[in-house]
C-alpha cells in the first residue's frame, strides 16, 4: 500500500510515542506521589595530623599541634541538601529520637563540629541546639530535624581522630514518603538534574524519531512527475528577457518527456505576438504549435490570443560603472529620457556625456519601462553605433538594440551609458550596476513580501492562439512551465512564479 512508506511509518510512530509519553507523564504526575529526598555528599576528607596511615605526612602549627589526640586527626566537610521535588518539614523525619538524622564515620571518633549554611538560610541555624538533639558521641553525629525547602542545604565541618581518610561515611534516617541517599553530583556544588532519567530517555527517543523522519524526507526524491507529457515539436518565441528561463525549462521538459522537441527562438515581445497571430491566421483550424512570451499584456487588437500569467518579472535601470551613481529619482529618470540631462555631473555623477542605450520598439522590456517608469515614450533614435550622433540636433546620443544581452554589453563598454534589463541578467553582468529608483532597490524578495514600491516590474504572459487541445504539446509545456517543474526554474532566475501563494497576489 502507498501509505505504508518508511516516512509514514516513522511519522505515525513518532506521533504515537509522543501521545503515549505525554499521557504517561500526566498519569505519573497525578498518580505517583512526589518523593521527598535528602541527599548528602562528602566535599572534603583531609588529614591534618602527621600520622602517615592516611598515606600522606603532614605538618602542624599552633592549636593543631598543641591540642591532644591530633596526631591522626582528619577534617570532613559533609553537605546535606533537599534535592527532591517537595519541601521537608520537621514532622517529616520519622525516627523516634529527638534528632532527625545520624551521620556515622567508620573507625573514627568525632571531636568537634561546626555548622555552616548559605546567607539566605540563616534561619536554619536556630535548629542546631542540644535541646533539639544536636550533638555527637563516638563515631556518630546527631543532626536535628532541620526543615528544608526545595534546594536548601547546610554543611557540617567535622573534626575526627583515630582513623584514615577515605573510610566510609554514611547518613541514616527516615523521611516520610521519601528517602535519605548519597548524592552523586560530579562536583561539590552541582545542582540535581532538572529532568528525570525517564524524561531524558523520552526526549532522546522523540528527537531520534524526528531526525530520522527529516532524513528520510530530505533523502527521498520529491521531484513531482511531469504533468501530461506530450510528443511533437513546439516553438517558443517572444521576450528576450525571459529567454534564459524558457531555454532551461525546454531542456528539462525534453529530458522528462521523451519524443518532445521544444525550440526557443525569441525576437522580442511584440514580434513574438505578431508571429503568433500570423501563424494562427494561416492555420486552417485549431491552434498552431507556437507559444509567445510577452513582458506585459498584449494590445487590444489581438482578440484571438489567449493569455496565461506565468511570472512576475522585475527589471532594472543599469549604468556603466564609471557614472558613479547608485540611485535616481523617477523625476530624474524622466528628465534623462526626455534628453534634458546631457552630462551625468548634472545629477551628481562624474563628468561624462549621457548615452541612452535602448531596445527596439517591439521590446517588452522597453514597453514596461515606458509604461511603469516614464509614463510616455522615449525620444527619437539619434545614433546607430551608440557613440556618434547621426542627428546633430539631438540633445543626447540614443541608440536601439535588438536584445537584452546587446544592451548589457553596450552599457558595460561605453562610459556614461545607461540602459535597462531584466534584473537577473543585469546583476550578473560586469562593468555596470543597477540603479535604485526613489531609494527602492530592485529586490525580488522585497517585492514578493510587500516591502517595496519599486515600480519597474511587470507580469510575464504566455500567449497561445485560441485554446490549444489539452493533449497538445503546447498545452502540456505551458502547464509544465507555469504550474509544474518550471516554477523552480522561474524562481532560480529571479522571477516570482504566478501560481504560488505570493505570486497569486502579485499577478492578479
Amino acid at each position: 500500500m502507498e501509505w505504508l512508506s518508511a516516512e509514514n511509518v516513522v511519522a505515525v510512530g513518532t506521533a504515537v510515542l509522543g501521545i503515549v509519553a505525554s499521557a504517561g507523564m500526566v498519569w505519573y504526575e497525578r498518580r505517583v506521589p512526589r518523593r521527598k529526598r535528602i541527599g548528602y555528599r562528602v566535599q572534603m576528607d583531609n588529614p591534618i595530623g602527621d600520622d602517615v596511615r592516611s598515606g600522606r605526612a603532614n605538618r602542624r602549627l599552633g592549636l593543631f599541634d598543641e591540642a591532644p589526640d591530633m596526631a591522626d586527626a582528619t577534617l570532613v566537610l559533609l553537605r546535606l541538601e533537599n534535592d527532591g521535588s517537595q519541601g521537608i518539614d520537621r514532622d517529616d523525619y520519622t525516627g523516634p529520637e529527638r534528632h532527625g538524622l545520624t551521620a556515622v564515620f567508620s573507625d573514627r571518633t568525632v571531636r568537634g563540629v561546626s555548622v555552616t549554611q548559605p546567607t539566605d538560610t540563616d534561619h536554619l541555624m536556630d535548629h542546631f541546639t542540644a535541646e533539639r538533639g544536636f550533638g555527637y558521641e563516638g563515631n556518630t553525629l546527631r543532626v536535628p530535624r532541620v526543615p528544608l525547602n526545595r534546594g536548601d542545604h547546610f554543611k557540617l565541618l567535622v573534626l575526627l581522630s583515630g582513623g584514615d581518610v577515605g573510610r566510609e561515611i554514611r547518613v541514616v534516617g527516615g523521611i516520610r514518603d521519601g528517602e535519605v541517599h548519597p548524592n552523586r553530583s560530579a562536583t561539590p556544588d552541582d545542582k540535581p538534574p532538572l529532568f528525570s532519567r525517564a524524561s531524558r530517555f523520552i526526549t532522546i527517543m522523540l528527537t531520534v524519531s524526528v531526525v530520522t523522519l527529516a532524513a528520510i524526507v530530505v533523502a527521498r526524491d520529491d521531484t513531482p512527475p511531469p504533468i501530461g507529457c506530450a510528443r511533437g515539436a513546439l516553438t517558443v518565441t517572444g521576450s528576450t528577457a525571459f529567454a534564459p528561463v524558457l531555454r532551461e525549462v525546454a531542456r528539462k521538459y525534453e529530458a522528462d518527456c521523451e519524443g518532445a522537441a521544444v525550440t526557443v527562438d525569441p525576437h522580442g515581445s511584440t514580434a513574438g505576438l505578431r508571429e503568433l497571430e500570423a501563424a494562427g491566421a494561416e492555420a486552417k483550424k485549431g491552434s498552431p504549435p507556437l507559444l509567445a512570451l510577452s513582458d506585459g499584456p498584449k494590445s487590444a487588437d489581438m482578440p484571438e490570443l489567449r493569455e496565461n500569467r506565468v511570472a512576475l518579472s522585475v527589471f532594472a535601470l543599469v549604468v556603466n560603472d564609471d557614472v558613479g551613481l547608485r540611485n535616481l529619482s523617477t523625476a530624474d529618470v524622466r528628465r534623462l529620457y526626455r534628453g534634458e540631462i546631457r552630462d551625468w555631473s548634472e545629477l551628481g555623477g562624474r563628468s561624462l556625456p549621457v548615452r541612452l542605450v535602448s531596445r527596439d520598439a517591439g521590446s517588452g522590456t522597453r514597453q514596461v519601462f515606458q509604461r511603469r517608469v516614464l509614463g510616455r515614450g522615449e525620444i527619437a533614435n539619434s545614433s546607430v553605433d551608440c557613440v556618434h550622433k547621426d542627428d546633430a540636433t539631438a540633445p543626447v546620443t540614443r541608440c536601439e538594440l535588438d536584445s537584452t544581452d546587446q544592451v548589457l554589453a553596450e552599457v558595460a563598454r561605453l562610459p556614461g551609458a545607461v540602459g535597462y534589463s531584466e534584473i537577473n541578467l543585469a546583476t550578473r553582468a560586469e562593468g555596470l550596476h543597477v540603479l535604485a529608483l526613489d531609494s527602492n532597490a530592485p529586490s525580488v524578495d522585497a517585492i514578493e513580501h510587500g516591502r517595496s514600491a519599486y515600480p519597474y516590474r511587470e507580469i510575464e504572459y504566455a500567449y497561445t492562439y485560441g485554446q490549444p487541445p489539452a493533449d497538445s504539446l503546447a498545452s502540456s509545456f505551458l502547464t509544465y512551465l507555469a504550474r509544474g517543474n518550471g516554477q523552480d526554474v522561474i524562481r532560480t532566475h529571479g522571477h516570482v512564479p504566478c501560481w504560488t501563494p505570493q505570486g497569486l497576489r502579485l499577478c492578479r
